[in-house]
């Protein structure tokens, strides 16, 4: 079962891409590569929020008009969904008004999302993505991989590095064995190599603790067993790697200095994004990466895969 689940996140047939409007420039190439890839169908979801369709009327009183928010955001989806169809994708428009993290999750169940993609306006934009409830809700709303496009992410150019490499950072909790078994199927089918990567505390806190450390420690034993785990089960190089410091630095720096076409990252149940937010290694993470991240939650009996009534689709 586990497999096939990874095959559906591994070559999704519907990408669920979550939209502001002012972030589709950035987010349309990752979309446009991953359903060229797998021959996914797209469907670009823009949600009005409560209070963001309200104007000011000729006498000055405020007054609440979706219909020209939606008529503007639909010739806008429907634009690039033009453009996907000129080049053989599939995709829809959709349009919904509410919550934003709930109308996402409920999109993504209705239509058996395989991914969702979601980008941000700016750093500002994006912290208040992460930071406030939309990220989190969404995390703790769907199982399913959720891939961010940060303001700094773009896509690797063809001589960027012969040896493609996905980084997938871990806490070696018993949560990221999804998540490590999920990078390692994107790795292998894209011919990459994937970098199982631990952050451990400072060296001096291990020296003044007499514990050893880097390849001699405990962390690195563990993160063997994971690489030798997840190779097993995808074929794919797999390298385990431990440094010392402080997670967000060293994560981004180890992307940079390997050219990482993908960051993966697990999260817990609990809280979705609890344990990495108290020091914001998250949102360090997704605003400073150079390629889109990959934030796989941990599956609860809370969520199902319901689907609703068939929502309206624009053409």
């Amino acid at each position: 079962m586990k497999d096939s689940i990874n095959d559906r996140w591994n070559h999704p047939a519907v990408i669920l891409v979550a939209t502001d409007q002012n972030d589709l420039e950035r987010l349309i190439p990752f979309a446009f590569q991953q359903a060229t890839e797998t021959r996914a169908r797209l469907i670009l979801l823009h949600v009005i929020a409560p209070g963001s369709a309200i104007t000011v009327d000729s006498s000055g009183l405020p007054a609440y008009n979706p219909s020209d928010a939606m008529q503007f955001a639909g010739k806008v989806l429907y634009s690039w969904c033009e453009t996907a169809r000129s080049r053989n994708i599939a995709c829809d428009a959709l349009l919904r008004e509410g919550n934003v993290a709930e109308q996402i999750a409920t999109a993504a169940r209705q239509f058996s999302a395989d991914r969702l993609l979601l980008g941000t306006r700016s750093k500002a934009k994006l912290e208040k993505l992460l930071l406030g409830s939309v990220a989190e809700q969404v995390l703790r709303s769907v199982y399913l991989p959720v891939m961010t496009v940060g303001p700094e992410a773009h896509l690797p150019l063809a001589n960027d590095n012969p040896q493609r490499v996905v980084l997938h950072a871990t806490t070696l909790r018993e949560a990221s064995r999804p998540s490590a078994a999920l990078a390692c199927q994107i790795a292998a089918s894209q011919g990459a190599k994937l970098l199982l990567l631990h952050v451990l505390p400072p060296i001096d806190e291990f020296d003044r603790r007499g514990l050893p450390t880097g390849l001699d420690s405990a962390a690195m034993f563990e993160l063997r067993l994971l690489a030798k785990e997840a190779g097993a089960s995808c074929c794919a190089s797999v390298e385990p790697y431990v440094v010392h410091g402080n997670p967000s630095i060293e994560i981004l720096a180890e992307a940079v200095e390997r050219h990482a076409s993908l960051i993966v990252l697990g999260a817990t149940q609990r809280s979705a994004l609890q344990s990495l937010t108290r020091d914001r290694v998250v949102y360090r993470v997704l605003a400073h990466a150079r390629c889109p991240v990959l934030t796989l939650g941990e599956p609860h009996s809370n969520i199902a895969a319901a689907h609703g009534e068939p929502m309206e689709m624009h053409r």
